[in-house]
């Protein structure tokens, strides 16, 4: 049996994530076990939606985060590693500015990812029983600066498409709640004209949904359950929200924007169904480090 550790940084628009994977290849038959995942709230959409760039108090903390990860990795021996960045970093007038400082303070080194190469590697995840099915899905992941949308059937995608919408976004009003339906509504009724329609949900909201629901792994949400959700959280202040459902204080603000998303896409996609399988883009970033290591 071969064992290999492999690790992603995810730099998200709200946080930054770090997975760290042990890697059991018995004689072709691969397993995946995650050993450590830490997620930082250091919120580069807050300074990117707002100033178009990253300012030196975030520059600093971000290079702390990255500085602590690459502890971590080195106490895991970690054998390889990926950094990559998103939406805020995508948009930041001053990213190479900060890519460059934080290779120098820390040794990572990050690449910036376009939302549809988001896309292809959240796929690479353990996706296999959506993929391989007869039937439609609308594969929607929400994020703090963007929100990817793909229509997959039969192992293929259809179609795909990164907007410029997510969380952070919306919190700060930097994008009207009417772009979904100017924008987004027309191009999700378009793909999925005729085709009945279930949704996979991505994100770290609608994990948080899904593991407070009660329902067990593999089993699915319900368009009401999502709607009904959204309007109790949107009641409620952000401090009721901490208190009563035990948030921590990042998810408390965004919890009602990635809601709004979900809950809109499926109401244009006329999809009664939101299955949340355990997958996200650090997951699909080892899984792909892995198959193409050679």
């Amino acid at each position: 049996m071969n064992i290999s550790t492999y690790a992603a940084i995810d730099i998200g628009s709200n946080a930054v994530r770090l997975l760290i994977n042990t890697i059991y290849d018995n004689k072709g038959t691969i397993t995946f076990n995650k050993t450590s995942l830490v997620r930082v709230p250091i919120r580069l959409g807050q300074d990117v939606f707002t100033d178009k760039k990253i300012s030196k108090k975030t520059m600093n903390r971000l290079n702390e985060a990255m500085t602590a990860y690459k502890l971590l990795m080195n106490v895991y021996n970690v054998d390889k590693y990926r950094a990559f960045a998103t939406s805020a970093m995508r948009e930041a007038s001053n990213s190479k500015e900060v890519i460059d400082f934080i290779k120098d303070k820390s040794g990572i080194k990050i690449d910036i990812i376009s939302g549809e190469e988001e896309a292809r590697i959240i796929f690479s995840s353990e996706l296999k029983n959506f993929l391989n099915s007869d039937n439609y899905y609308l594969f929607v992941d929400v994020g703090g600066g963007s929100t990817e949308i793909s229509l997959l059937n039969k192992g293929k995608v259809l179609d795909s498409q990164s907007f410029p919408i997510g969380t952070v976004r919306l919190l700060d009003k930097k994008v009207d709640e009417n772009y979904l339906i100017n924008v987004i509504k027309p191009w999700v009724m378009k793909i999925t004209d005729g085709k009945s329609v279930d949704l996979i949900g991505s994100g770290g909201n609608i994990n948080f949904i899904f593991k407070n629901s009660g329902k067990k792994e593999g089993k699915f949400l319900s368009a009401s359950y999502i709607h009904q959700k959204y309007e109790l959280y949107k009641k409620l202040t952000y401090e009721e929200r901490i208190e009563k459902f035990n948030m921590k204080p990042d998810r408390a603000d965004v919890i009602v924007p990635a809601l709004l998303i979900y809950s809109s896409i499926m109401k244009f996609a006329h999809s009664t169904r939101i299955h949340v399988p355990k997958i996200g883009a650090a997951d699909g970033m080892i899984n792909l480090m892995y198959k193409t290591k050679k």
